[in-house]
């Protein structure tokens, strides 16, 4: 069952930016300069996790994961231009 998760990150480098948002992009939805939306499982988190680890500088560089159960997730609002995300039921490729 896949859940919203916020993503954001601060990263020293653009190459490793660059690298982080293209990750982010293939699996979620871009909504801040910095900051993604994802609907993701359990198993899709944990790849994410590792594929973003090996891009960045623990040293240096920062990305956090927000989970957002169901209930927490309809309550999210937006002020200003965009739109909310779903999780769709079915994908064209």
């Amino acid at each position: 069952m896949s859940e919203l998760t916020i993503v954001s990150y601060d990263i020293s480098r653009n190459r490793r930016r660059t690298a982080v948002a293209r990750a982010l992009a293939d699996v979620g939805t871009r909504v801040q300069r910095s900051v993604f939306e994802l609907y993701l499982d359990s198993d899709e988190l944990g790849d994410l996790q590792a594929r973003l680890g090996r891009l960045i500088d623990r040293q240096t560089d920062s990305v956090r994961y927000y989970s957002l159960c169901k209930r927490d997730a309809k309550n999210t609002t937006v002020d200003g231009p965009g739109v909310l995300t779903r999780d769709w039921d079915y994908y064209v490729a």
